[in-house]
Parts: C-alpha cells; structure tokens; sequence
C-alpha cells in the first residue's frame, strides 16, 4: 500500500530533487491500571510511537512503537535506515553526534536544531546574502572532547533570524551545498509531522483502545496507519481538490450509506446537508 502511494503522490516543493524526511516520536498515554504492560512512571502508562515523514505527500513512510521510556535516538538508530543521498530533519531531541557520523558515512545529509551549549572551532564562512534573514553561515569543527571523537568532520552552522516569532535559530548540517535560507525553510517545514501526529490522534482514535493487550492497541494503530494509507492514495489517484482531512469527514458521515467513492469524491457541505435531511428515520414496533 505505501509503494502504491509513493507512486503516485506529487514531490516535495523544494527545488532540489534529494528524498526528504522527518524524524519524530509522539507519546500516547494509557491507564495504567487497564494496561499494565505499558507502565512508563510510577502511576501513568505510555506507548510511544516513531515515525518517519515523507515530505512527498506528507506521507508516513515508517511507524514503529515502544514503550514510553524509549529514547528517540535509539529507537532511530535501532530501526529508521539510512537511505544515501536523502536529506533527514529532527529536533533536538535526537542529538548523538555519533548517529551524525552514521548519516554522513552513508553518503546521506541531515538538518537539525543547534543545543546552545554546542562547543565548536570556526573553521570558515561562506558567503551570506544582504539583508536576508540569514545572519551567518560557518564551517565548524567540533572542540568538545567526546564531539570531536564522534563526529571529528566538518559542519555546517547557520543562524537564521525568524521575524514570526521573534528569535534566532541556529540549524546544524552536513550539507554544504544548499542555500543557507534553504536549509532554515527545510527546518520549518518539519512542523508537518506534528500535524500529522495531531490528525492520527484527533481522527484516528488511537488515544483510546478497544481492547487492553499490546496485541490489541498495536492492531487498533496499524489499522489507523493503513486507513491513512487509504484516504492518502484515494486522494492522488482521483485528483481529490480537498484535504485528507475533509475526504476522512465525508467518509465518516456516509460510512453507513450504499453510496459509491465517485459520488463521495463529489461530496461538498451543500449537498452533504441536503443527505443528511433526507435520511428517514428508523420506525420500530413493539
């Protein structure tokens, strides 16, 4: 089903041709009492789950689940594949400079977030637009006793002015070909990934479960997963005009009803109103 989709959904809007993918991982909390198995504190329970994003198509194109006490790096280092030529994006939260290493060996390119307390040598600049909201541009070397033996190459250290909200942002890469402002915007886009973790959870129904063992909340995420899977190649194959999330409304309102995907697909509130006042109410007799 995910290479059926990869077919067919259109490419990222950057203008280079590199894969591109974010990394993240959202918890789901659980009754500890109901699921046992799932202890993650002293009196909460949690699943976690790692997803990796396909940029064409804001499309998930890996899940994985742990438990809630799972690190983000070693969930990422123990199952996400390291695809050469690809372009990865994750937050702070996955800062191993010898995970760095991996990715750069594999001929493969991240972009990340910066910790204000990197030590680091600047080994050279590159040249910065005027004006822009780029504010420096540096080759640098790790100075740190443990950096530098986990990733002894060079990166890339850009401090970009964001005029939303106010702040610099300092974004680490090992991608020295890209424009620096290009590297900001990759950075930004990351924020699809949360909206997709917000949609599942919203719409998805896997913040509660039908049944208790692991078994049953891994089938009940699955089944989320290949639902998404379904309304995202629906969606590129018809040449749907409205989002994912709409055709998921519309199919929820007429899940009950014999009418055909065309005459969903042609759906909009109008007539969906006009369905909806039709329908005849069920009379029963005692």
């Amino acid at each position: 089903m995910l290479d059926r989709c990869k077919d067919i959904t259109p490419k990222h809007k950057f203008r280079f041709k590199n894969p591109l993918y974010a990394f993240d991982a959202t918890t789901i909390d659980l009754c500890l009492a109901a699921f046992p198995w799932a202890k993650f504190r002293a009196a909460k329970g949690a699943i976690k789950l790692h997803c990796q994003l396909d940029y064409a198509g804001n499309m998930p194109c890996f899940v994985a689940a742990t438990d809630g006490k799972c690190n983000d790096v070693r969930a990422a280092k123990s199952f996400f594949n390291v695809v050469p030529d690809s372009i990865y994006c994750f937050d702070k939260g996955y800062t191993d400079f010898s995970w760095y290493r991996h990715i750069d060996i594999n001929r493969a390119f991240f972009v990340t977030r910066a910790k204000e307390n990197l030590q680091y040598t600047v080994a050279g600049q590159q040249e910065v637009p005027v004006g822009g909201s780029v504010l420096s541009d540096e080759n640098i070397t790790l100075s740190g006793f443990y950096t530098a033996k986990d990733y002894p190459g060079k990166l890339r250290l850009v401090r970009y002015y964001d005029p939303e909200r106010d702040v610099v942002l300092e974004f680490l890469t090992n991608n020295f070909s890209l424009a620096a402002a290009t590297i900001a915007h990759i950075y930004k886009a990351r924020w699809q990934i949360e909206t997709f973790f917000k949609w599942i959870k919203q719409n998805l129904k896997i913040k509660s479960f039908l049944g208790t063992s692991p078994n049953a909340v891994m089938t009940q995420v699955w089944t989320a997963m290949c639902y998404y899977l379904l309304l995202t190649y629906i969606k590129y194959q018809t040449k749907y005009r409205f989002s994912i999330f709409y055709l998921h409304r519309i199919v929820r309102e007429m899940l009950m009803e014999r009418t055909s995907l065309i005459d969903l697909l042609n759906l909009n509130e109008t007539r969906l109103a006009k369905l909806r006042c039709q329908e005849q109410p069920l009379l029963f007799q005692v």
